[in-house]
């Protein structure tokens, strides 16, 4: 099936197959949803190998606990509820050196997030957004647009929780300030 042309609709008929254990829907889901799931785990983790075990790790929970879907939203977003945990899991596990740390070319090229922001919100509250420094934006993106607690957050950035919630309240004051 032509890529532009799939629904959620597809992705539900896909779940209820798994439901039922058919291995093929498990494999047409991995095919449609794998590519986009592991850009974004790798836009959040620098480590192919955490990536790849998050990415498999969703799949297996899938497999596992389809019936857990419960048609309250698109099944991509529920796939990357998913995913995003078992990343957080993979960086318990393994406790890699925080993001703070990590030497990133910040302006090679702009993440799907920052694509997305700007697309999306767009007008001044884009632009906002787009002037935060990068520390305040990633806190902003994974609790705002990924959906994470601070404790999550925390884990995933590499820095205490405390430290996220005193970022994320930084990144509300800027953008009051930038549109006021």
């Amino acid at each position: 099936m032509d890529a532009q042309a799939w629904t959620d609709a597809d992705d539900q008929a896909l779940l209820a197959r798994i439901q039922r254990g058919d291995r093929s829907a498990l494999e047409a889901l991995y095919r449609v949803h794998a590519g986009w799931l592991t850009a974004r785990l790798g836009r959040r983790c620098a480590e192919r190998e955490l990536v790849d075990s998050a990415l498999q790790d969703t799949f297996v929970a899938v497999w596992k606990g389809a019936s857990g879907f419960r048609n309250q939203g698109a099944v991509a977003a529920w796939l990357w509820g998913i995913a995003i945990r078992r990343l957080i899991d993979q960086t318990r596990k393994r406790r890699p050196t925080p993001m703070d740390h990590l030497p990133v070319d910040r302006q090679a090229s702009a993440s799907a997030e920052d694509a997305l922001l700007a697309g999306r919100v767009g007008g001044d509250l884009g632009e906002a957004v787009a002037q935060l420094d990068p520390d305040l934006r990633d806190v902003l993106v994974a609790t705002a647009v990924d959906g994470l607690s601070t404790k999550e957050a925390a884990v995933l950035l590499g820095v205490p929780q405390g430290t996220v919630k005193t970022r994320l309240m930084r990144a509300r004051e800027r953008l009051r300030e930038e549109l006021t």
